[in-house]
């Protein structure tokens, strides 16, 4: 096995001579060899951990030594190598020895004295220089005989220096007592070679690369661990490397060009011993490259796997550390690289790197805990390990660490990775940190390992990390489980996938558990996910089929069945023909057999009536507020929460649907497809339009696969009411609707759409889109202005292009449906609407009409009143009322500067320049700018109140206090709650 700490220095290598960490040994190596020459002995010990250079002090000595005429005998003890008792001690005296040698047979202490009156006589005719390397390899006879000649040469006024150098370093497994543990300190010169510091070590690498730039040499004195040992050879391998990646990036053969030509000489470590395992294989000439004139060579990134380095010198230097280090010390370490590798790969995806504690590391590797604690210390010390982000040491360098790893069999690291989960467990860890390692570890066949992964995918769900819990369902799935398990884990995992990027596994996941026998809620539970996922595809048929062939297998249990029954005409809203036959047979089944329907289902037939346009909203809460009260089944709760939030809403009960929305929510389980999840979000978004809070509503998003949203729909309308027009085209542009599949949402987008178009003055655009919109809304049975007023926006449009009949005709009908709902909101749209159309006197009726009950309305209105102010100022000034009219318009611009209606105050500024108004309309800064409930809110606040407490003094939904101070505070100009009062008190 090679051992780069053993090299010659070579042509053009290292030439900047002994790093400063060795000068101080080198030193007093050239101390004892003067004394040795004057006619004084001595002994030097030099110690040190493996690879921190010892050969090679000890080999410049030797050189020295030579070079100034005295006799030098050397030995190099190796692990294993031991012919015969005093082995090292005759490959010593090897070039003394003549014929006189001693019995291998006889006793050694005859033998010893034989050996010393050899060296004796040697020494008294010349200087002598006794180099011996790896003295605690030494056989034992032999290391017994080196510490007597220590003895010896010590006291004797003999011309020999005794240089020995000794491995010492923290293992795992104590080592034996050192050469000098027998001597008195006044005998021996002891010496401690310490390891690389940073700066030393970069500045050996640029000594061979003086062009790379600093960032690649810091990375290679890292690789290095602070061992000139790992640094040579790691040099070693990109010495051969770089060249052949580097090749044709700099011209070669151009005068004045820096490329790399053939060294003379091969690397070789021609001073190892023939047949020496550490010795590498010989390199021809050819393949080893020097730097030659030119511009400076590429260099890529230092490698982190030992497999991109040739010859291979960096991973043999770590096994020859790892080997001098012991078998208990090597599988620590390799224990370590295993689960820091795990770490690093888990951390890459969970974002939640963390390196092993010293009492894992030790129960895994079945090591003494302290030993290990004084290791990771020791490590740390010497440069080998750093610490990381959590303060556990890591390896320096990931090459590093892969070299230890390099042998080590999958096989054995997963189990690894099992005894640390295993461990964790035992000792307490978060669930978290256990279920990282059993990502890595392969089936444990243990119950503990499924639950643990399940709760973790629970935690990463409730901390929004949904690519987490998808690993960790998916590493559940490798274990073996019951079918019940295994159903709900294919549910969970089948819907976290069709919620995220891999639609297509989730629907296998979720057909796969549907097949498998579990309880009946967990059948429905599948069920509603693989129909939810169905419709999300636009297979809504598909997806209310499955749902009805579980409930024809759920005999016996009615709540259940009500929950399919519940699901499918909530899923059914994606498609026309399908919904119709689903409310059709529900609506039967009401009449007929009334006890077979549950709340929730009542409450959809509550909402069905309601876009019907067959109810009042007074009514249909009525309703809504009696199924509330009935208990109602975990699995069904959802639907009924939701369908009340949606027709709460619809009704203008805005704080009430606030409430229900986020109890529904509350009871969403996000591991599971659930059709009133997106539904809830659906109403939430709405609620946020109803009451103008435009900037509350989400940014514009990336189209979806199948069209667009609900959410894209009132976003856009956003865009438009806050005057960004460019973003409202971009959004409205980018979705191709002769591709979308028929469902509610493309009609919202549709008459989104048309609200863009008309803002942006392609009236006859917005009609089409109004038109179709209603079109497919009728097909449907949605008549009722409370879903999409498509009636009265066409009615404008046809009224602009000149057909004011057609838009009578549109505006009556919508006014007539409107009484029916008979919200404030509604009716006051209608009226201004057909005032417009209509004109005159009768006209100017209308709109004070409409002007009148939105004023008196709740505060979901006041959009609504804006546009009433709006056309009944115009109407006036057409009338020739200018002062009445610039008043109505003035209080509209103001209105909606509070709201954030760009479109509208822009429009009653407009309205006012075309009236003869010469001052601004409104005041847009300060409290003057809120409207009467921030006002009231804002004062309670700066008055040290939480959310909480004013929600509950003026009876209001936590999220409407939220959403009125965000308002306030842009209003104000402001930030924080602490900048409240003194805004407040500056006006």
């Amino acid at each position: 096995m090679p051992d780069p700490q053993r090299e010659q220095p070579q042509p053009g290598r290292l030439r900047s001579g002994l790093p400063g960490e060795h000068r101080e040994a080198a030193a007093l190596l050239a101390a004892g060899i003067a004394r040795a020459r004057s006619g004084t002995g001595g002994v030097v010990l030099l110690r040190g951990a493996t690879g921190t250079g010892r050969t090679s002090v000890l080999e410049a000595a030797v050189e020295a030594a030579a070079a100034q005429g005295m006799r030098v005998l050397r030995a190099r003890c190796a692990p294993g190598y031991a012919a015969g008792p005093f082995a090292a001690v005759l490959q010593l005296l090897d070039p003394v020895v003549a014929l006189e040698r001693p019995d291998p047979a006889g006793d050694e202490r005859e033998q010893a004295a034989l050996l010393w009156r050899i060296l004796h006589a040697h020494a008294s005719a010349s200087p002598m220089l006794l180099a011996v390397d790896d003295v605690h390899l030494a056989d034992g006879p032999s290391y017994r005989w080196l510490v007597e000649a220590a003895r010896h040469v010590g006291r004797l006024p003999l011309p020999v220096l005794l240089a020995v150098t000794e491995r010492s370093q923290y293992d795992i497994e104590p080592p034996a007592p050192g050469f000098t543990h027998t001597l008195s300190p006044a005998l021996v010169t002891t010496h401690t070679l310490v390891p690389l510091t940073p700066s030393s070590a970069a500045r050996l690498v640029r000594a061979e690369h003086p062009d790379a730039p600093a960032e690649w040499i810091g990375t290679c004195a890292r690789a290095g661990a602070g061992s000139p040992l790992l640094l040579r050879a790691l040099l070693d391998d990109l010495g051969a490397v770089l060249p052949r990646r580097c090749a044709g990036r700099a011209p070669a053969d151009a005068e004045g060009t820096r490329g790399y030509a053939p060294a003379d000489e091969p690397s070789t470590l021609s001073h190892l011993p023939a047949g020496d395992p550490r010795t590498p294989s010989r390199l021809p000439a050819g393949d080893l490259l020097t730097p030659g004139p030119g511009p400076a060579p590429c260099y890529p990134p230092v490698p982190e796997t030992s497999a991109a380095l040739y010859p291979g010198s960096y991973p043999a230097a770590v096994h020859w550390w790892l080997d001098s280090a012991g078998p208990a010390t090597a599988e620590v370490a390799r224990v370590l690289a295993v689960l820091e590798e795990g770490d690093g790969a888990v951390g890459r995806a969970t974002g939640d790197p963390g390196g092993p504690p010293a009492g894992l590391l030790a129960g895994v590797a079945g090591a003494d805990p302290a030993r290990v604690a004084g290791w990771l210390t020791a490590m740390t010390g010497l440069g080998v390990l750093r610490p990381g982000p959590d303060g556990h040491p890591r390896y320096a360098h990931p090459l590093l660490r892969d070299a230890v790893l390099t042998g080590v069999p999958e096989a054995r690291r997963r189990a690894v990775h099992r005894a640390a989960a295993a461990a964790l467990l035992h000792r307490g860890a978060p669930t978290g940190t256990v279920a990282r390692q059993l990502l890595l570890s392969g089936p444990v066949g243990a119950p503990w390992a499924p639950a643990v992964l399940r709760d973790a995918a629970a935690l990463a769900l409730r901390e929004a990390r949904s690519d987490q819990a998808v690993m960790f369902l998916r590493r559940a799935l490798e274990e073996p489980l019951p079918e019940d398990h295994r159903q709900r884990i294919l549910t969970e995992l089948g819907s976290l996938e069709c919620a995220g990027r891999e639609p297509s596994a989730g629907m296998s996941r979720l057909t796969e558990a549907l097949r498998l026998h579990g309880t009946p809620q967990d059948r429905v539970r599948a069920a509603v996910a693989l129909g939810t996922a169905l419709a999300g595809r636009g297979r809504t048929r598909a997806a209310v089929e499955v749902l009805r062939t579980v409930d024809g297998q759920l005999s016996g249990h009615p709540d259940l069945g009500a929950a399919l029954q519940t699901a499918s005409a909530l899923l059914s809203d994606q498609d026309q023909t399908v919904r119709q036959d689903v409310y059709r047979c529900l609506s039967d089944t009401a009449e007929r057999s009334p006890e077979l329907v549950g709340p929730a289902a009542r409450a959809l037939l509550v909402r069905y009536a309601a876009t019907a346009a067959l109810t009042s909203a007074q009514d249909a809460m009525r309703q809504v507020r009696a199924l509330l009260a009935e208990p109602a089944h975990p699995l069904t709760e959802p639907f009924l929460l939701g369908t009340a939030a949606a027709v709460a809403q619809w009704a203008d009960e805005l704080d009430e649907a606030d409430r229900l929305v986020d109890r529904g929510l509350a009871g969403q389980r996000p591991d599971l497809l659930h059709p009133m999840h997106a539904a809830l979000l659906n109403t939430r978004a709405d609620l946020a339009a109803a009451r103008g809070e435009y900037a509350q509503l989400p940014a514009e998003r990336p189209a979806p696969a199948h069209g667009p949203s609900n959410v894209h729909a009132v976003t856009l309308i956003a865009l438009v009411e806050t005057g960004r027009t460019q973003e409202a085209r971009r959004l409205a542009d980018g979705f191709d609707l002769r591709e979308a599949p028929d469902s509610w949402e493309l009609n919202r987008f549709l008459y989104a759409r048309g609200t863009q178009r008309a803002a942006a003055g392609d009236t006859a655009g917005a009609l089409h889109d109004f038109l179709e919109c209603g079109r497919r809304q009728t097909a449907r049975d949605v008549v009722s202005p409370v879903v999409t007023p498509w009636r009265s926006a066409a009615a404008e449009c046809r009224l602009a292009l000149g057909s004011p009949r057609e838009a009578l005709t549109l505006a009556e009908e919508e006014l007539r449906l409107a009484r029916v709902w008979g919200t404030p909101r509604t009716v006051g749209r209608a009226l201004r609407v057909l005032g417009t159309v209509t004109g005159g006197r009768r006209g100017l009726l209308l709109a004070d009409e409409a002007v009148q009950l939105l004023t008196d309305a709740p505060p979901a209105a006041q959009g609504e009143l804006v546009s009433a102010l709006l056309a009944q100022g115009r109407q006036l000034t057409a009338a020739g009322e200018r002062a009445r009219a610039r008043e109505c318009l003035r209080t509209a611009a103001q209105r909606a500067e509070r709201l954030g209606a760009v479109r509208l105050r822009t429009l009653a500024e407009e309205a006012l320049r075309e009236g003869g108004a010469r001052r601004p309309a409104t005041a847009r800064t300060g409290s003057g700018s809120l409207t009467g409930s921030e006002l009231r809110i804002a004062r309670l606040a700066a008055d040290g109140r939480t959310n909480t407490e004013i929600a509950g003094l003026l009876h209001l939904a936590r999220r409407t206090v939220e959403t009125h101070l965000t308002s306030t505070y842009r209003k104000l100009g402001i930030r924080r709650r602490a900048e409240l009062r003194q805004a407040l008190n500056g006006d």
